[in-house]
């Protein structure tokens, strides 16, 4: 990990210390995407079967995945395992759905009420990612609210393994939650399947989760496509931020930022702090623990474009911190929450030297569904707001209209709209010769 003094630092320098990590293929990632979402769109489940070929390495006569394979993977999966997948889903579905945005009605003015109520998004589609490891904490993630909002129709999509079958665990983590269609797609093309649909994959509203930099810019291309589907948010590589006082154990230090480092190559971790003994004991003690991790070679990648960045204050760590907008902030501080207010830009905060980010990953009830590359400044991780539609509903009665009325055809008249002014002056002539003709009865 390389070492910088942030107040040594010139703009240009700054900036280029908390620039994300340039896929390789950046020059040419957009249309080759685009070139594959092409395919799909006009050859449908051929082209699917083309490219399982070529990425998977598969050859699927079908993508669904059969209930027999469904029973399969419960039978099969190791009971300690499905136990835990229960109990994290458990806890997701409890905080979930404290979450759940409430209905409001109010009275804006005497006879005049307006709501705001929530419908699930029909068809919705998850992307569950299965390359150098298996995800299936993202199937409860995507699951779990997704079945809380009411979405008439699930599917999910997770890449193929070598054998032609899905993940048990993910397989088990979905049918927990209550997907009953999954598909043995992955990459692009499985977002290209859920985005305009295929023979074997339906069309979806609105797709969600994370995945590499092609499933995040095959994201990015659908949803500006007019025949596409909305998305949740560009959620690609992972990446952590810690900031840490003096009193921050470093072996605890290192295995946060590793934790993210084994992700991908292509994942960040940032550790930026005030005292230059902790940053050198990190930086030791992350290659120790590098070392004996099986996804070392994984790890050192992401190690290789990080950054261990001294500040002069908290102050500072907080000002970089903000600037970057991380996926996951780690606050191992002495009295975390007395800067919470402060924080303005992450996707999730994890408080303390008891509070591994590995928690909100699995288990703690967040959604580990989130924010990337600096979305985080404007976009919020998922939630069950995320499955629901918000609709706005208003009703007034004469009263009511008499008392907003002539607020509305003033404003009409300023901005010239004249049908909208009369839409309302109509009204409020047809009520005033009712209330006439009732005074001479």
């Amino acid at each position: 990990m390389k070492r910088v003094d942030w107040a040594a630092l010139d703009e240009a320098g700054r900036a280029a210390v908390l620039a994300r990590p340039r896929h390789a293929r950046a020059g040419t990632l957009r249309r080759d995407v685009a070139a594959i979402l092409a395919r799909v769109r006009a050859r449908g489940d051929a082209a699917l079967r083309e490219y399982g070929a070529r990425f998977d390495r598969v050859v699927l006569a079908s993508f669904e995945v059969t209930a027999q394979e469904f029973d399969e993977a419960e039978r099969d999966l190791d009971a300690s395992l499905k136990a835990a997948i229960r109990e994290a889903a458990a806890r997701i579905e409890s905080f979930h759905r404290a979450c759940i945005p409430p209905p409001v009605a109010l009275d804006t003015a005497p006879g005049v009420r307006v709501e705001r109520i929530g419908r699930p998004i029909a068809r919705v589609g998850l992307y569950v990612p299965a390359g150098s490891a298996p995800l299936p904490s993202t199937a409860l993630m995507l699951g779990v609210p997704a079945r809380l909002a009411g979405c008439r129709e699930t599917v999910l999509c997770s890449p193929p393994r070598a054998d032609g079958r899905c993940d048990a665990a993910v397989l088990y983590a979905a049918r927990l939650t209550g997907v009953p269609r999954v598909f043995k797609l992955g990459g692009a093309q499985a977002i290209a399947a859920m985005a305009f649909g295929t023979q074997s994959v339906p069309k979806c509203d609105k797709l969600f989760g994370p995945g590499n930099a092609w499933v995040t810019e095959a994201k990015l291309q659908v949803a500006g496509d007019p025949d596409g589907a909305a998305i949740d948010l560009p959620a690609g590589p992972s990446e952590v931020l810690v900031i840490a006082d003096d009193a921050a154990d470093p072996v605890f230090v290192a295995a946060d930022l590793l934790s993210q480092a084994e992700h991908g190559p292509d994942s960040q971790v940032l550790l930026v702090s005030d005292s230059d003994a902790l940053l050198d004991a990190v930086a030791r003690e992350a290659d120790r623990q590098c070392d004996g991790l099986p996804r070392a070679a994984i790890a050192r990648q992401a190690l290789a474009q990080s950054r261990l960045v001294g500040v002069r204050s908290l102050d500072q760590a907080i000002e970089v911190s903000n600037r970057y907008a991380p996926e996951h902030l780690i606050l191992h501080l002495r009295v975390p929450r007395m800067v919470l207010g402060r924080i303005e830009s992450a996707g999730s905060v994890f408080l303390g030297k008891w509070t591994p980010e590995s928690l909100g990953d699995y288990c703690s009830g967040s959604n580990h569904v989130l924010p990337t590359d600096g979305w985080a400044r404007s976009s919020s991780g998922v939630s069950v707001a995320s499955f629901l539609k918000q609709i706005t509903v208003q009703e007034a009665s004469a009263d009511g209209l008499r008392a907003i009325g002539p607020c509305a055809a003033t404003l009409a008249a300023a901005e010239q709209l004249e049908a909208h002014r009369r839409a309302v002056t109509l009204r409020l002539a047809a009520l005033e010769a009712s209330t006439a003709g009732a005074r001479c009865a």
